[in-house]
């Protein structure tokens, strides 16, 4: 495994991380999430991402299960807040309020004392953002969290925020959480430069677009059974992906992972990873054999031709 610093602090994270959204107390069960969880870790992974929302908390806590009798040490756990977790008002958003009230519950679900990074997960136009990140240093302050960062947080709001915490003496965030794959590369334009400038790392998500960079949706055909594309709560998430352009991209892909010796969603992961302003690419699993075959590609060393050659398949 490779490790790279995320952003301007001394934090290393492996750059195939876990992520739980859509599998861990959702799609996985709790056996196999523990299974899925320890072969990362003994294969190097390191940094482990999860955030309340995802499936209302259940997702936090199998992560938590999980990673119960690991070292704690060794790990460095993420989470999110700020999507509604019940009807009241203030359950949402990141209000100082909020934010403290929402790392607690986390923290219980996940069994720890402490999170390696917390991460706003959408920026709040409701809520001053002085008063957020405030929220944030207070919680650095009390020990609750050693990191903070943002997740999919427009260019302007990181900048913003930087020169605020800059201004006020606060600790300041050092990473977001972007959408990023080979189909969706509009960070590259303002978000990569802006967080270069300012000291952010990146921790991209959905790097394989659900699944669809691995070819395992074929041009014409329906979704294979089991897929997330075939399921009928799951595949909103898929369906934007499922368009014959990009289905055709897609197995134009798997052809040139194969000339390489590797697979099209290794080749797609160590694209990103080709950008050393990205520190790590977070990957779902629902099986032991998905997660090796990511973790992979970390070792993959793909030619300038080859890159040249995704660039003109897959345009900006």
């Amino acid at each position: 495994m490779q490790y790279r610093t995320l952003g301007r602090s001394g934090l290393k994270a492996s750059v195939i991380s876990l992520g739980s959204w859509l599998t861990f107390g959702n799609t996985v069960d709790t056996k196999e999430t523990a299974r899925i969880v320890r072969a990362a870790f003994e294969r190097g992974v390191n940094l482990f991402d999860s955030a309340d929302v995802y499936k209302n908390g259940d997702g936090e806590l199998a992560l938590g299960e999980a990673i119960a009798g690991l070292p704690r040490h060794k790990l460095v756990l993420a989470t999110k807040c700020f999507f509604p977790m019940s009807d009241d008002p203030n359950d949402r958003g990141l209000s100082r309020k909020h934010v403290h009230e929402s790392i607690g519950h986390s923290l219980r679900r996940l069994g720890t004392d402490y999170l390696d990074l917390y991460q706003c997960h959408r920026f709040d136009p409701d809520t001053p953002l002085l008063e957020t990140a405030r929220a944030m240093d207070d919680l650095i302050g009390a020990g609750k969290t050693l990191y903070w960062g943002t997740s999919q947080w427009p260019a302007e709001r990181l900048a913003e925020v930087v020169a605020l915490c800059q201004t006020h003496g606060l600790h300041a965030p050092i990473s977001n959480q972007p959408l990023y794959n080979l189909f969706d590369r509009g960070i590259e334009a303002e978000v990569l430069p802006t967080s270069e400038r300012c000291g952010l790392g990146q921790l991209v998500f959905s790097p394989l677009a659900q699944g669809v960079l691995t070819g395992k949706y074929l041009p014409e055909q329906k979704p294979p059974k089991g897929s997330r594309g075939a399921d009928a709560r799951l595949g909103q998430f898929v369906e934007r992906y499922l368009q014959p352009q990009r289905l055709l991209q897609a197995q134009q892909l798997v052809q040139l992972a194969k000339a390489q010796g590797c697979t099209a969603g290794q080749l797609a992961l160590r694209f990103c990873l080709r950008d050393p302003r990205l520190t790590a690419v977070i990957v779902g699993a629902r099986s032991e054999a998905q997660l090796l075959e990511s973790i992979a590609a970390a070792e993959l060393q793909p030619g300038p031709e080859v890159l040249a050659e995704l660039e003109r398949l897959f345009p900006v």
